[in-house]
């Protein structure tokens, strides 16, 4: 695979099957400067998703001077989700900030100091709350660098906690990456393990594109290894995470937990399920899908997103165009109802969880 940045500040990958495409408060650790302290390079540590993405931010800003965080209630706090905490107590209040609670202004100010040469990184505190500065995100920050002929970078990162399961009320669990990822000019990508939070958002704040990074909110508090010595993947590839056989199943962010869960079940009653964690959904990187696909000619996409004009849809299209002569069945999709986010006590119901995932299993193999 590889990745280039056109003139026009659209940002593509080719994969090798010719196709191109435009990623309530925590509870808090006994100690949380123990947890979130400065690793050694070869240490293995178990970490929170979120400490993860701690532990990434506070890399980020040792090695740029020019890395700023700002949003609301991120100082002193910490964020609502604690992501930041510590981080202002550690760098200081120039480069890590309260910003008003205006959406549109903490993105318009991003903007004008990534053209003065900074890196900044923004946290839109609840999914919901990002439709404020969506102007400013589709119709600035994502051709900035094309309305400049390449001159002008952007080197901005929008951290935005999304998707459901914490049991909060509308605008707090929406999943509205599929507006975003529609826009040419910006890259769009979901970690859903702590390793991949780590390397990730360094990633992001790294490029000199505008990066929307999507964490899955429900597994801010679920641990995993971090590697702090092994060497990034590319930010826009997907992986593998289960091998199968049978039926290829792909998500991304949260739904990568309940596609293993649907993995586990189904290898106990006979059945192989390969699971695919895209991490990039924009670009998408189709060739471990495509390649997947080949082998086992059925394919269930799922997201907790609804479904209409979705990044399932897409995917589903893709693969059909890309592989169709490979297809056993219909490429099915498990995704959220197209309805507003319910109240909290309907959440479960709304979203897909492993039985409505192995139940589109059962039909693909049933074709």
């Amino acid at each position: 695979m590889s990745t280039e940045t056109t003139s026009t500040g659209t940002t593509t990958t080719e994969t090798n099957t010719g196709l191109t495409s435009t990623d309530t408060a925590s509870t808090e650790p006994a100690n949380p400067k123990a947890e979130t302290a400065e690793p050694t390079s070869t240490e293995i540590r178990e970490l929170a998703f979120g400490k993860a993405l701690n532990a990434g931010l506070r890399m980020a800003l040792g090695d740029n001077d020019q890395v700023l965080l700002m949003g609301e209630d991120i100082g002193p706090l910490g964020g609502v989700f604690r992501v930041t905490e510590g981080l202002q107590e550690e760098f200081g209040t120039k480069r890590v900030f309260d910003t008003p609670l205006a959406e549109s202004g903490i993105v318009g100010t991003a903007i004008g100091l990534a053209m003065r040469g900074y890196r900044p990184v923004c946290e839109i505190q609840f999914d919901g709350f990002i439709f404020p500065a969506f102007d400013q995100i589709t119709t600035q920050l994502a051709k900035m660098t094309s309305r400049h002929e390449g001159q002008v970078s952007m080197p901005v990162v929008i951290r935005v906690p999304y998707g459901g399961h914490i049991g909060a009320v509308e605008h707090h669990q929406e999943s509205p990456e599929a507006y975003f990822a529609h826009t040419p000019g910006l890259r769009l990508v979901s970690p859903s393990t702590p390793n991949d939070a780590y390397w990730m958002i360094q990633e992001a704040i790294s490029s000199n594109d505008p990066v929307l990074f999507f964490e899955p909110k429900s597994r801010y508090w679920n641990k995993g290894p971090v590697d702090f010595s092994a060497s990034a993947a590319p930010l826009h590839s997907s992986r593998v995470v289960r091998t199968g056989t049978e039926v290829t199943v792909v998500g991304h962010g949260a739904m990568v937990t309940v596609l293993l869960q649907a993995a586990e079940v189904a290898a106990t009653e006979g059945t192989s399920l390969e699971v695919i964690d895209l991490r990039s959904l924009s670009p998408i990187d189709y060739a471990p899908i495509i390649a997947s696909v080949q082998k086992t000619g059925r394919l269930v996409v799922a997201s907790e997103a609804p479904g209409f004009v979705s990044i399932s849809s897409e995917i589903a299209a893709t693969v059909t165009e890309k592989a169709f002569y490979s297809l056993e069945a219909p490429v099915l999709r498990v995704t959220a109802y197209d309805t507003p986010f319910p109240p909290a006590k309907l959440e479960t119901t709304y979203l897909p969880d492993a039985d409505r995932v192995l139940e589109a299993v059962d039909r693909a193999l049933a074709y």
